[in-house]
């Protein structure tokens, strides 16, 4: 594999948005849209809280899952990226919500030991997301596996990568959270692109 730094996946990103960005800040207006609104609602309900939180959390898990695998399929086919996407994900919901509740369980779990292991796993995890879009037939278990496997030596590559973008996160909270709207679909575009090079690493370090 080349020697690729963060600013060879952001310019992949960038790339991947060129002329697109209207479809992409919808969709991503759409998400944070019903996010936020669910989440007001939720605030809105006396003495339920927590409880419906982790309920409503849990059952937006393949909204968010479509969310960020719609980048994926733009990037591979070059079709445009539509608001209806945001729901495919439910069409599998079972084998999504299981994959990441687990994967959101081991990671409160390593958090509570110390923050550094809860890190660690996060960017283990960081692919499980696109594992589970391109291998129908493996289960939550073998998902994460997976992506723990396939993050093996990218592990500090990655961590780099989403530091990257500590400017971009500045700018949404000082612009109190409109930046978001293009914050996030060009993260999201940007980890696509990273997920294919692991991938392929990865790929070739089994045929080897």
């Amino acid at each position: 594999m080349m020697n690729v730094n963060c600013a060879y996946f952001r310019n992949l990103g960038w790339a991947q948005l060129s002329g697109k960005w209207a479809p992409a800040v919808l969709i991503t207006f759409v998400y944070l849209l019903i996010a936020i609104v669910v989440s007001t609602a939720i605030g809105e309900v006396p003495k339920i809280g927590s409880l419906l939180t982790w309920i409503v959390t849990i059952a937006l898990f393949p909204m968010d899952y479509a969310y960020k695998v719609a980048f994926l399929d733009n990037l591979r086919s070059g079709k445009e990226i539509e608001v209806n996407n945001l729901f495919a994900g439910y069409k599998d919901w079972g084998r999504i919500v299981s994959a990441m509740l687990l994967s959101n369980i081991f990671i409160f779990l390593w958090t509570l030991l110390l923050i550094v292991p809860g890190i660690i796993k996060c960017i283990e995890y960081s692919q499980v997301v696109y594992i589970l879009k391109d291998n129908p037939q493996l289960g939550p278990d073998a998902a994460i596996e997976r992506s723990i496997a396939m993050m093996y030596g990218h592990k500090w590559q990655y961590f780099k990568l989403v530091l990257s973008f500590i400017g971009w996160v500045l700018l949404v909270i000082l612009t109190f959270g409109i930046a978001a709207l293009f914050y996030t679909p060009y993260f999201c575009a940007t980890a696509a692109n990273y997920y294919e090079y692991v991938k392929e690493d990865y790929n070739k370090r089994i045929e080897a």
